[in-house]
């Protein structure tokens, strides 16, 4: 399937202000993981697509004992969360700030979570074209569906012990997938010469007209 044929998200319609939010999630919160769902739920009802938590500027509430694994998966207080509907639930109020730390937002609420890696996958890869004008399509364990190119940049890190490299894809705002083993492995068999950006030939993959190196410079 080509990439142009991936399903792309509906736009950001009109979504509730801090006053607008539910009265329950401004009540007393008790339980902070009951309250999150009923914030999420009323974003939810009250709008479509994705809801604008970069607009949004609530009051920090402290930390959840939350935490996204390098694997994907989602656990908190030490117990995996297993309910797929909470997971994608929570992963369209994900932010990432300034301060490098991600967080659950609502309009009434900031409440901070541990993320090890990335706070998705991208778990599939479509490639349409070919040299220059090539497209690289990733899809996330979400269902969130990006074209690698000026707004979803790849990139490597590489770990400094090892080698090892870890790719990832940009999503939304500073939200970003790691590449899972399979997806970059199909990513390598588009590998072509490029040239880094200190000038020097290196190996890449182009896609919407920018090269993208997958390993250091040599």
């Amino acid at each position: 399937m080509g990439a142009a044929s991936f399903y792309k998200a509906p736009m950001l319609e009109t979504w509730p202000q801090p006053n607008e939010v539910s009265m329950a999630a401004q009540a007393s919160k008790p339980d902070p993981m009951q309250s999150l769902i009923k914030a999420a739920e009323a974003a939810r009802r009250n709008g479509a697509g994705l809801p604008p938590v970069e607009r949004w500027e609530p009051a920090y509430c402290g930390e959840m004992d939350m935490v996204i694994r390098r694997d994907g998966s989602w656990w908190h207080e030490g117990a995996r969360i297993t309910r797929e509907p909470l997971m994608r639930l929570f992963s369209t109020i994900l932010r990432k700030d300034e301060d490098g730390r991600t967080y659950l937002v609502t309009p009434a609420e900031k409440i901070a979570i541990t993320v090890d890696a990335a706070p998705f996958l991208a778990v599939r890869l479509d490639v349409d074209g070919q040299g220059r004008g090539q497209r690289i399509a990733f899809a996330t364990n979400f269902d969130d569906v990006v074209i690698a190119g000026p707004d979803h940049p790849l990139r490597i890190a590489f770990d400094p012990a090892t080698g090892e490299p870890a790719p990832y894809v940009h999503v939304r705002g500073r939200l970003e997938a790691l590449l899972t083993r399979p997806v970059f492995y199909e990513l390598a068999d588009h590998v072509v010469e490029g040239v880094g950006a200190d000038g020097e030939p290196v190996l890449g993959v182009w896609s919407e007209g920018v090269f993208f190196a997958l390993e250091p410079g040599r």
